[in-house]
């Protein structure tokens, strides 16, 4: 059996704990930027059904169950039996010291496919875990600071 693969990234965002709170927990929302997510359908108040990318053109799916929520504070979630992936984590918001808005701090624990092999691959393709969470929290700190993700897609390069 191999290790799970824990991963925590913390970004602060000069926004109210309930404003982040309520836009993460519309999970509709998290495509917007998330990179490899493609797509969140929430069945009901408890269960959703993710799809993200993975290497090679292909998709992983899997449904999840909130295990915990409290309004503002937390949102916790694991996989449900028969997932490509099984995995689990949570987001805490928290107010940011010296108040400069709300710490969002991301915890995601999952098996990779394949064990460490499956993570060695995912490597190989650049889904490194730790730097895919990372740019994602900066892109939700970009959506919800300035409304808007700056990127340099389809700009020319600087030579």
């Amino acid at each position: 059996m191999s290790q799970p693969i824990k991963v925590e990234k913390t970004v602060t965002i000069n926004k109210p704990a309930e404003e982040l709170y309520r836009f993460w927990h519309n999970f509709g929302n998290l495509p917007r930027f998330m990179k490899h997510l493609k797509d969140v359908k929430v069945h009901n108040n408890k269960r959703s059904h993710w799809i993200t990318s993975a290497p090679l053109g292909g998709s992983v799916e899997w449904d999840a169950d909130i295990i915990e929520d409290r309004e503002n504070e937390l949102i916790a979630w694991t996989s449900v039996a028969g997932a490509d992936v099984d995995n689990s984590g949570s987001v805490h918001f928290q107010p940011a010291p010296g108040d400069r808005g709300t710490e969002v701090k991301v915890v995601t624990e999952y098996n990779p496919p394949g064990g460490a092999i499956g993570a060695g691959i995912a490597k190989l393709f650049g889904e490194e875990p730790e730097q895919q969470i990372g740019d994602d929290l900066r892109r939700f700190k970009m959506m919800m600071e300035a409304g808007e993700i700056a990127t340099t897609e389809g700009q020319p390069r600087g030579k």
